[in-house]
C-alpha cells in the first residue's frame, strides 16, 4: 500500500485544493418574458425555450375561479 513519506504541509495541501470552489450557475435573461432562468433550460415563469412553447403555463385567473 502506497504511503507517504512526510506528512503534507498546510501551504502544500491548500496550493492543491486552490481549484475546487463552487462556481455560479449559467443565468441569462428569458427573451419571452424577462425572467431570470437557467442556461439551456425551460423557463419555469413561461413555459418557453428557443422561442418555442415547450410547457403550457396554467391561468392563475382561472385557478382562483375554480376554488
Amino acid at each position: 500500500m502506497a504511503v507517504p513519506q512526510r506528512r503534507t504541509s498546510k501551504t502544500r495541501k491548500r496550493k492543491r485544493r486552490t481549484h475546487f470552489k463552487i462556481t455560479a450557475p449559467g443565468m441569462m435573461v428569458c427573451p419571452n418574458c424577462g425572467e431570470m432562468k437557467l442556461s439551456h433550460r425551460v423557463c419555469k415563469s413561461c413555459g418557453h425555450y428557443h422561442g418555442r412553447i415547450v410547457i403550457e403555463q396554467k391561468d392563475e385567473e382561472l385557478e382562483e375561479d375554480a376554488a
